[in-house]
Formats: C-alpha cells, sequence, structure tokens
C-alpha cells in the first residue's frame, strides 16, 4: 500500500534492504577481524620475555616508584637537618702564626679565630715564651669582641670573616 502510494514497487525497496544488509555484514565481519588482531596484539602486550606478566611488572615499578618518593622525602629532610646543624658549625677559620717576643724565632705562637655562618665563635691565642707557653681565649659575637683584640688576634678575626684588613 505504502509503496503504491509513494510510487516505488516492492521489489525496488527488497533490493535496496539487501544491499544495505549486505553492506552491513560485509562491515560486521571487517570488524571482527579486526577485533581478533587487536586481542591477538594484547595478548601479545601483555605477555612479556619468558612469559613474564606486564601487570607484574607494572607492579614491581610502582612499588619502586613508592619506595623512592618515601627515601626522596627522607632525603629532603636530612638535608633540612643537616643545614640547621651547620648554623651552628665553626666553618670559618683564619690563623695567624707570629713570633711573640723579638728574642724568639720560628713563629711558635698563633691566633686561631673559629666562626659560623653568624659570624659568632672564639680566638685561641697561644703565646710561646722561654719559660712557657700561655693559651688565652676571646669569645666572638657577631663578628666582635668584648674584649680587646692584639693586631695578631684582629687579622685571624679578619682572615675568618673574609676581610682583607
Amino acid at each position: 500500500m505504502i509503496s503504491q502510494y509513494l510510487g516505488f514497487d516492492s521489489d525496488y525497496i527488497i533490493i535496496g534492504l539487501t544491499v544495505v544488509l549486505l553492506f552491513l555484514l560485509i562491515l560486521t565481519i571487517v570488524n571482527i577481524v579486526q577485533m581478533r588482531r587487536l586481542k591477538k596484539s594484547y595478548r601479545n602486550f601483555m605477555t612479556g620475555k619468558d612469559a613474564k606478566n606486564l601487570e607484574d611488572t607494572l607492579i614491581k615499578r610502582l612499588d619502586q616508584v613508592e619506595r623512592l618518593v618515601v627515601a626522596n622525602d627522607d632525603n629532603e629532610e636530612n638535608i633540612k637537618k643537616l643545614f640547621r646543624n651547620m648554623q651552628y658549625s665553626y666553618q670559618r677559620m683564619g690563623l695567624i702564626k707570629y713570633d711573640a717576643f723579638s728574642e724568639m724565632g720560628g713563629k711558635l705562637s698563633f691566633s686561631l679565630a673559629m666562626l659560623d655562618v653568624k659570624n659568632n665563635g672564639f680566638i685561641i691565642n697561644a703565646m710561646h715564651t722561654r719559660e712557657g707557653c700561655y693559651t688565652y681565649i676571646k669569645e666572638i659575637v657577631e663578628g666582635n669582641s668584648i674584649i680587646v683584640l692584639s693586631e695578631e688576634e684582629q687579622e685571624a678575626l679578619n682572615r675568618a670573616m673574609g676581610n682583607k684588613k
């Protein structure tokens, strides 16, 4: 009825639908062949050397990455701790050897300045004489001493602080 109303013959409709059906059947066959190839490639991909499973390898690598992240965090904390500790260690040194008395030779006396990053520390002055050796220590706070420094002590302090005076 509808075919007569539209002016089509039912044979043409059947032929057209058959062509569409054949086209869809060919597409389905092509799709099945491609799926088989894809499954074969997937199986080959998921199986590594000597039948080693890719999933096991991925899990192993992820575990390694997690351990590296933890180790990195530990290393960062240790580095911060080292930097905090280094603030209080003596990092700068200035040494001056001299003759305390003109009759003595060999420059057996010395002034040694030891400072941290903030120029806090001490100066040891060892004076060698014929009668003995006398050692004195003076505290240094922010590059200065409350007690007057001798010329040699001041020179040792300047060397420790990096001054050329």
